[in-house]
């Protein structure tokens, strides 16, 4: 296998992203963009996109090993058959996102789709790994009823585009079309958390299922963004597995086989709201959110730039790189991310973890060129240059603003 052109898909996410910012200020709408939820956002995505490289040709293999083993028909592609998977993987969709929303353990992945409190096309980048996943078991329908794999991967291509340009404040309604596909001022509505609007709108391209299974509505007062009760972090591992700890918790002190299957298996909407807050304080993500300074933001976009040129690299070429090339990105970039949210959350602790990446980049380099032993050397430097000098206080003086955050 060769080159990956799915790699430009992603600096062409980031030019729409970075059209709709420019409108979105020509038109003075501040509050369309913040930039920590835009940051966080973009995290969440380049995290998807790295670790679906090392699992997404397992979909594939699933997919034909579903079809050649259990498809129930031999569909052909005709012209008309594309209309149909088409129609048949919006089905599926609906099903698995309204499921999502209605299940504890699937909404632990899908929850973080949904964190953001700004509603433009950075958030359609909010999608996990284990979302990723669990769509895509639920896809497994399609080849089991006899489409052919190429055919269901080329429609989720299609499917995948269409619902990232739905996430947008910056269009609005679209008359008749309102009524036949999702729109933005429809999708709107599915992300807000104002109580008339919750759990509405799941289908991805058409409102044919919400029309059809009760839980379509239109837009009427503008949407509030977000969940029904925000999270105060933008730590990039409180957002994937705050939800998982609090099932954990939830199922902890759970009675009984009924009220622990309903801690996994049960509504959101009946989750114990007095669970959260004691983790929040237990893991020390209960700040207030605070607007980010001008001193570290140079060095966090610099940091975000070198992650998105080499997830775009490392996508492009992926299928010519070894294992350790490709892991060694792999840890590089997560670690920087990380970083990243630490640094929106102005964790002390960042110095330890800029430390450990900074000799993981030399291991490796010193890996490279055969003379790994020597990676003693660079440690031995850092804690050197900590007792003498305090490197770590040098670091917080010029890299974080404490002083000037409450």
């Amino acid at each position: 296998m060769g080159l990956n052109y799915l790699a430009f898909a992603i600096p062409a996410f980031f030019i729409f992203v970075y059209i709709e910012y420019k409108i979105s200020q020509n038109q003075k709408r501040t509050t369309v963009f913040k930039y920590e939820s835009t940051v966080a956002n973009f995290s969440i995505g380049i995290a998807e996109r790295l670790l679906n490289l090392f699992i997404a040709a397992s979909f594939y293999q699933l997919y034909d090993w579903v079809y050649r083993n259990y498809a129930l028909f031999d569909i052909s592609s005709a012209w008309y058959v594309w209309v149909l998977i088409l129609l048949a993987t919006d089905f599926v969709w609906y099903w698995y996102h309204r499921l999502g929303h209605e299940i504890n353990f699937l909404w632990a992945a899908h929850i973080v789709h949904h964190q953001s409190e700004e509603f433009n096309l950075s958030a359609a980048a909010r999608i996990t790994t284990f979302q990723a996943l669990f769509r895509n078991i639920f896809w497994c329908v399609l080849p089991f009823i006899g489409f052919h794999p190429t055919m269901i991967i080329t429609i989720l291509l299609v499917h995948g585009a269409y619902s990232f340009f739905t996430h947008t404040q910056l269009v609005g309604k679209l008359g008749w079309l309102e009524h036949v596909f999702i729109t933005p001022s429809l999708h709107g509505v599915h992300h807000a958390s104002d109580e008339k609007y919750l759990d509405k709108n799941y289908g991805d391209v058409f409102v044919f299922w919400d029309k059809l299974f009760g839980t379509f509505q239109t837009e009427e007062e503008p949407p509030k963004f977000g969940l029904t009760h925000p999270l105060k972090s933008y730590s990039f591992l409180w957002q994937h597995f705050h939800y998982y700890l609090e099932i954990g918790e939830a199922y902890k002190r759970a009675n009984g086989f009924k009220a622990k299957w309903n801690a996994l298996f049960g509504s959101p909407a009946l989750m114990d709201q007095n669970i959260r807050p004691i983790l929040e304080r237990k893991f020390r993500q209960d700040k207030i959110k605070q607007q980010s300074k001008p001193r570290f933001k140079f060095y966090l976009n610099t940091q975000l730039i070198i992650v998105v040129a080499m997830l775009t690299g490392l996508t492009l070429y992926f299928n010519l790189m070894n294992i350790t090339d490709q892991l060694a990105i792999l840890f590089f970039i997560i670690i920087t991310l990380i970083n990243i949210g630490a640094l929106l959350e102005q964790r002390k602790w960042i110095y330890y973890l800029e430390c450990f990446r900074l000799i993981l980049v030399l291991a490796y380099l010193f890996y490279s060129f055969n003379i790994f032993g020597l990676v003693v050397f660079p440690i031995a430097a850092l804690i050197f240059l900590e007792r003498t000098i305090s490197l770590s206080k040098i670091y917080i003086k010029y890299v974080f603003a404490y002083q000037s955050i409450k």
